[in-house]
């Protein structure tokens, strides 16, 4: 069985067409949120994801914030520059599909689904050992999988050993779920982790694998279609160097 997790599309419209193509054929789709806020596709990001068959998806921050559930102050300028802009050229249709979207943690057989972390589905970051820790006790499956901070990550629990490590996998090297394990697939629409490439991840909840990957997209496009929407000059820059 072959799952397709996505997170942090960010209105990427290139780079998510990219990455379905590349994904091939799967089971299922898991999007762990943010499918808008940064970049100049919204309605096309959300028509897309929508129409794809056997699809979870979670609420994400920018999701919230466009639908009026988060403050826009939570967010820093350009970002909320760009959430504002949103908000603007958002359909009905897109509109509604992100008010359909779960705020809380969603379990998938041995897997909980959340956008930042158990003990806060939407808004906290998962980036080191001590949060990892806190936020094992907050679920009770195998395995959680986290968007949020655009790092193509795993954290694992050593329960014998009462430790917890952080690990940044090889790209198309399958990692054998053999310990709990807080999984980030990375971002779609904007690599933080200085590789410009966008991240996916595929789970295979039978043989207990996790494979990320990477696929290179044609950024200069959306680069243009950022500058042509006069939206923050900061969100063309970063998708030519992940950051």
């Amino acid at each position: 069985m072959r799952i397709l997790v996505i997170s942090d599309i960010h209105s990427n419209y290139t780079a998510l067409e990219t990455v379905l193509e590349d994904a091939g054929s799967v089971d299922e789709i898991w999007c762990l949120g943010d499918v808008v806020g940064y970049g100049p596709d919204p309605n096309a990001c959300v028509e897309l994801l929508s129409e794809q068959p056997n699809l979870t998806c979670m609420m994400g921050n920018h999701d919230a914030a466009a639908i009026g559930n988060m403050a826009m102050e939570s967010f820093n300028g350009d970002a909320r520059r760009s959430l504002l802009w949103q908000e603007t050229v958002l359909s009905a249709d897109s509109m509604n599909f992100l008010r359909s979207l779960p705020q809380e943690m969603i379990v998938r057989g041995d897997a909980t689904l959340v956008h930042g972390s158990p003990r806060d589905p939407v808004w906290e970051y998962i980036l080191n050992t001590l949060s990892a820790r806190l936020n094992f006790e907050e679920f009770k499956t195998g395995f959680c999988f986290v968007g949020h901070s655009h790092l193509q990550s795993v954290f694992w629990m050593d329960q014998e050993k009462n430790r917890v490590s952080l690990d940044i996998p090889k790209v198309g090297m399958p990692i054998e779920l053999t310990k709990r394990a807080i999984l980030n697939p990375g971002s779609v629409g904007q690599p933080r982790d200085r590789d410009s490439r966008s991240a996916y991840a595929i789970f295979d909840p039978e043989a207990r694998t996790w494979e990320p990957q990477r696929v290179e997209y044609d950024f200069a496009q959306v680069q243009e279609r950022i500058r042509k929407a006069k939206l923050p000059e900061k969100h063309a820059l970063r998708l030519a160097e992940g950051w």
